[in-house]
């Protein structure tokens, strides 16, 4: 299995993806546990001291004037845990709970939190042995960490709670702490709050669902290319020379990507045929400003993530010259808003993919094909209501697209005066993603369609790759009406897992 080392400098994408999705192990560097020592050392000696120290002397948030006594100070820690774990609603999901812990880790390993080895240690184990607290979905505004959320792993980490062991029941977590040999760690000064007092939930989040939008946006930019075939339109718009004067990356990476696509295909270049037009519809046409600037847009959020992945993220922090102080770096602003801007270029992406849908459908704008795509119009519906559920999907994206970033609620007693709503806004951002890889299943399904309509005209080599391995996954092409649910179902699961991609990719080589 593969292991995933950690030390003082941060993670990769690379890293989060393999211990959240695919069950990496973890190790602790020799660097990580040296800088653990050292930066728990200089705590301890602060605790030492009749002065107050925000985090290892005194109370926390509003209550932070209280100056804790050296007996009380395990309790307080505990307490801390205990009363944050307030969390309320549906669980969240195994890989974003797995992503939350790991990412935590990673900035404990810094030497930033004064947290002993042992705990940092604890924090791998539970995570090898496939244990996950339960997380909820409601408990985090995004400031002073993710809160509640991270509360509910550190009381796993404790012993008391629950958890879903590596079968998938869940059970009080010190059994199954026991189970495995895993003793609960007893909390000391700072490390309860160290625990709590990060954006890794939505941080997580950030990284995985840039992990799926690198294949749906690859996805989209096949998609867009077949409804160009199946619309008989025209592959000239795609010349790099006319991206190369407008010259975002993105648009260029996706008009190669829908030209390499369309290579050899005898569908295009039909506009002067029985229906002449000058130039095609939008939805068509600009296809890659459209996607393209989604990709721009991700392009920004990985430079935000990989900085986020690179810091380490507490507060109060250790610093290198022994002092310990308070900050305001557990803000979840710089994360929220690219969570946000994901969510427009994704509801974008999805509306004009559900613009070509419809006019694959509609016989006074497909150019010959029949209407719906039915097999004898009027006595099948074809598509029809096919359409109707992306349109459905389509009209919920934009109602996720509505910032979550822009509303801030105070709390603490006015301590916490402005919040990010970071993990509000990657939850729905999650949302968003899936019903995206929905939305461009129904455009395969309607250009795959459309194409094989096409009679007499040779679709391009890769488009033809592409309808072969679709067909091969259960999704039935043209003919009477059936059951549709099924066909949609695997036409959503072939694109979500990257055979759509893959399957392109073996006749084009890599895209972009």
């Amino acid at each position: 299995m593969h292991t995933v080392v950690v030390g003082t400098a941060g993670v990769t994408a690379a890293d989060v993806v393999a211990v959240a999705r695919k069950g990496a192990r973890i190790e602790l560097s020799g660097e990580a546990v040296a800088a653990l020592t050292a930066a728990r050392e200089i705590v301890d000696a602060l605790a030492a001291k009749p002065e107050p120290v925000y985090g290892v002397s005194t109370g926390f948030g509003a209550l932070a004037s209280r100056h804790i006594s050296t007996e009380l100070r395990a309790q307080l820690q505990r307490n801390i845990v205990r009363s944050h774990a307030a969390g309320m609603g549906p669980r969240v999901e195994r890989e974003v709970v797995r992503a939350l812990m790991f990412l935590r880790l990673k900035t404990v390993c810094s030497g930033h939190t004064g947290v002993r080895p042992e705990v940092a240690q604890t924090m791998a184990d539970v995570l090898n042995a496939g244990i996950t607290p339960v997380v909820h979905e409601y408990g985090s505004l995004g400031c002073s960490g993710d809160l509640a959320p991270l509360s509910h792993c550190a009381l796993t980490l404790m012993g008391e709670g629950d958890a879903e062991g590596p079968d998938g029941v869940v059970r009080p977590a010190g059994e199954l702490l026991a189970e495995h040999g895993i003793t609960p760690v007893e909390l000391r000064e700072k490390e309860g709050l160290a625990l709590l007092n990060g954006t890794d939930g939505m941080l997580g989040m950030l990284v995985m669902a840039l992990d799926d939008l690198d294949t749906l946006y690859k996805s989209a930019d096949i998609t867009a290319a077949l409804s160009l075939e199946a619309l008989l339109g025209t592959d000239k718009v795609l010349a790099p020379e006319l991206h190369a004067i407008r010259p975002h990356p993105g648009q260029a990476a996706s008009a190669a990507n829908m030209l390499a696509v369309l290579a050899g295909s005898g569908l295009t270049g039909h506009h002067q045929d029985d229906a002449p037009r000058v130039q095609d519809a939008y939805s068509v046409r600009c296809a890659p400003q459209v996607a393209g600037a989604g990709r721009d847009t991700m392009a920004h959020a990985r430079l935000v993530a990989e900085r986020e992945l690179a810091s380490a993220v507490d507060n109060p922090v250790v610093l290198p010259d022994g002092r310990v102080e308070s900050n305001g770096n557990f803000h979840g602003a710089p994360v929220a808003y690219v969570l946000d801007f994901l969510a427009i270029a994704a509801a974008d992406l999805g509306s004009i993919a559900e613009r070509r849908t419809d006019r694959l459908l509609d016989k006074n704008r497909s150019h010959g094909l029949p209407p719906f795509l039915a097999d004898d119009a009027g006595v099948d519906s074809g598509l029809m209501i096919a359409q109707y559920t992306q349109a459905a999907l389509v009209s919920e994206m934009k109602r996720l697209a509505v910032p979550a970033s822009a509303d801030s609620i105070p709390s603490s007693a006015m301590q916490e005066d402005h919040v990010s709503m970071g993990w509000s806004a990657a939850r729905k951002l999650r949302t968003a993603v899936d019903n995206l890889a929905r939305i461009v299943a129904v455009e395969l399904y309607a250009a795959t369609r459309g194409i094989e309509l096409r009679e007499g005209l040779t679709a391009a080599p890769a488009s033809q790759a592409a309808i072969a391995a679709v067909r091969a996954a259960g999704v039935e092409g043209p003919g009477p009406d059936r059951f549709l649910a099924p066909d949609l179902a695997a036409a959503d699961a072939f694109v979500r897992s990257g055979a759509l991609v893959e399957a392109v990719e073996k006749v084009t080589g890599p895209l972009a």
